[in-house]
C-alpha cells in the first residue's frame, strides 16, 4: 500500500468521525482517536508546551504520550482500524 492510499483512506475515516455523535463514541475509545489524530498531525507530544492543564487535558494529554511509540503510519493505520470498528458494531 502506498503513503497516498493509506493518507486517503486516512481522511476517508476522518470525514466518517465527523458524522459520529460524540456521545454515541465511548471516552476511551474518543482519548484513543483522539492520540492517533494528534500523533499522525503533530508527531510526539512536546510536555513542556502544555499551558493548560486541567482534568480533560490531562486525559487527552496522557493518551496522546501512550501513542508516542508509534509511527505516524502506524497511528493512521490504528485510526482507520478504530473508526470502521465503530461502524460495523
Amino acid at each position: 500500500m502506498t503513503s497516498k492510499d493509506l493518507n486517503h483512506r486516512f481522511q476517508e475515516a476522518v470525514e466518517k468521525a465527523a458524522t459520529l455523535s460524540q456521545a454515541s463514541i465511548p471516552q476511551d475509545v474518543q482519548l484513543r482517536l483522539y492520540a492517533y489524530y494528534k500523533k499522525d498531525s503533530f508527531g510526539n507530544l512536546n510536555p513542556t508546551k502544555i499551558s493548560n492543564f486541567d482534568l480533560r487535558n490531562a486525559f487527552k494529554t496522557n493518551a496522546w504520550m501512550q501513542v508516542s511509540h508509534l509511527t505516524a503510519n502506524e497511528a493512521k493505520e490504528l485510526y482507520i482500524e478504530t473508526i470502521n470498528s465503530l461502524f460495523n458494531k
